[in-house]
């Protein structure tokens, strides 16, 4: 266990070192997209246009040895674009004709799906089999995706014009939802500065497929204590108005809580951020980092909540109140 616990925390420093060539700040959201990465979950980064979501998502497929795909989420996309079709061709020896499979996009390690609320229901569902099952299905056939199997989807949440938002089903796929918020002045200058003068470095791989499926692995047979996996539990139950030992102010403002894959998420995630940072356990602190992230997308406000101006933010502070220090 002393060698893997090494071993990862040496490759989360390889990346982020890597990453700060070509991205200023952002070490908050770097740490918790690897945190997803070796917990097995996928990410939905929501944030205002030129933060560089995409820069750091291709910078990230170049530091992994695995196989890339970006898919460009629009209007028109239809599932057959990300899944891939079936052509009918024909044998030149025999003549014969018959029906092959192109794949997809989809057939891939790492996946970016580009502003993934400007395609309809229809086609966002088309992750919906991937992103759990690991296989897709066409022409009643069913198709095995290869491990690892990573989507990190971008959101822009200022421009809802020509945009279809997640429905809740497919929220629920993202094990965390991760906000990008601007730079510092100082961040910024030191964007504007690398971006003018010179080109952006070329990424090397620093850590291969083998080695993190290993790692994956690792952090799955991690034991977790037992007073930290009732702590998640209880804290994702108290999301819940019908609960009644939720705090007040969720039984009056929420509509919908957060259903059980958010526990295990809290307890996957804190198992992958207490390993990434050194540690062989994780602790409290681990869960109420991960917390929001996990919940935001999770928990739904009610029309009490929005008449009063009380966000999902708040709610989730006010169930923190409820972990021990």
């Amino acid at each position: 266990m002393a060698a893997s616990l090494k071993t990862l925390q040496e490759v989360r420093e390889r990346i982020e070192a890597e990453l700060a060539r070509v991205i200023v700040g952002q070490q908050e959201v770097i740490e918790k997209i690897l945190v997803a990465l070796f917990a097995r979950g996928h990410v939905l980064i929501v944030g205002v246009p030129g933060l560089a979501k995409t820069l750091l998502v291709k910078s990230l497929a170049r530091l992994l040895d695995l196989k890339f795909s970006r898919i460009q989420f629009t209007p028109d996309l239809m599932p057959m674009d990300i899944i891939g079709t079936e052509i009918l061709e024909e044998d030149p020896k025999t003549g014969r004709r018959r029906f092959r499979f192109v794949k997809g996009p989809i057939f891939a390690n790492l996946i970016l799906a580009d502003e993934i609320n400007r395609t309809p229901p229809k086609t966002q569902a088309a992750l919906l089999e991937a992103m759990q099952e690991l296989r897709v299905t066409a022409g009643g056939t069913t198709y095995e995706l290869e491990p690892p199997f990573f989507v990190m989807a971008t959101q822009n949440p200022i421009e809802q014009e020509g945009t279809y938002p997640l429905p809740e089903a497919q929220l629920d796929r993202f094990m965390l939802n991760l906000w990008m918020h601007y730079p510092s002045e100082e961040e910024e200058r030191e964007i504007v500065l690398r971006t003018t003068t010179r080109e952006l470095p070329d990424l090397q791989p620093v850590v291969s497929r083998r080695e993190i499926l290993e790692l994956q692995d690792f952090v799955l047979h991690v034991p977790v204590p037992d007073h930290l996996v009732d702590l998640a539990v209880q804290l994702v139950a108290a999301s819940r108005p019908e609960n009644p030992r939720a705090p007040e102010k969720i039984r009056r403002f929420v509509a919908y809580g957060a259903g059980p894959r958010a526990s295990q998420f809290l307890v996957l995630g804190a198992k992958a951020r207490a390993l990434l940072h050194g540690r062989p356990a994780p602790r409290v602190e681990d869960l109420r980092a991960l917390a929001p992230d996990i919940l935001r997308h999770r928990i739904l406000p009610n029309f009490a909540a929005e008449a009063e101006g009380i966000t999902a933010e708040d709610l989730i502070q006010e169930l923190l109140k409820g972990l021990p220090s």
